[in-house]
């Protein structure tokens, strides 16, 4: 029976394919969830009145580790179901605010793809774009993952 949803092989990955997710929408619930696990409890993310005296941006800010969060979701269960063996670092840019309502999706690209050093297995990086529902870029980053190969006699 073929299991649904798996994963791309990184031997299916060269560098230059490009790929869009589908989008989430962040809400209130997502925030103060988020904020409550990390033991992020910033007024700036809780208090209204406090957010609405003194926060630079207008609206309910998501904080940018939920954002990176939410994107590696899109991400992984689109293309590392069942592939996807370690995350190996990355780099990160947060260009804008993402605020409760904002819609994000991710646009990534195959920047580097080789095998590694253990057979049947490749690392795999990306540039990953997130992009909210104006098409304004809100973040960038650039995760290196270690990726499962095809099983010997599948390629």
């Amino acid at each position: 029976m073929q299991l649904v949803g798996q994963g791309r092989y990184w031997t299916e990955l060269p560098a230059g394919t490009a790929f869009r997710t589908f989008g989430r929408t962040i809400t209130e619930t997502d925030i103060v969830n988020f904020v409550s696990v990390a033991g992020m409890l910033e007024s700036l993310f809780l208090d209204a009145e406090y957010r609405a005296a003194h926060s630079a941006i207008p609206g309910r800010p998501a904080p940018a580790a939920l954002v990176y969060a939410i994107s590696e979701g899109l991400v992984l269960n689109a293309t590392g179901q069942g592939t996807g063996l370690a995350f190996l670092g990355m780099e990160m840019d947060v260009k804008a605010p993402v605020v409760q309502g904002d819609t994000i999706h991710v646009e990534a690209v195959v920047t580097e793809c080789r095998a590694a050093s253990k057979a049947g297995r490749g690392l795999v990086r990306t540039k990953n774009s997130v992009v909210n529902q104006r098409g304004e870029v809100v973040m960038i980053y650039t995760p290196l993952r270690l990726m499962a190969g095809p099983e010997a006699g599948t390629e």
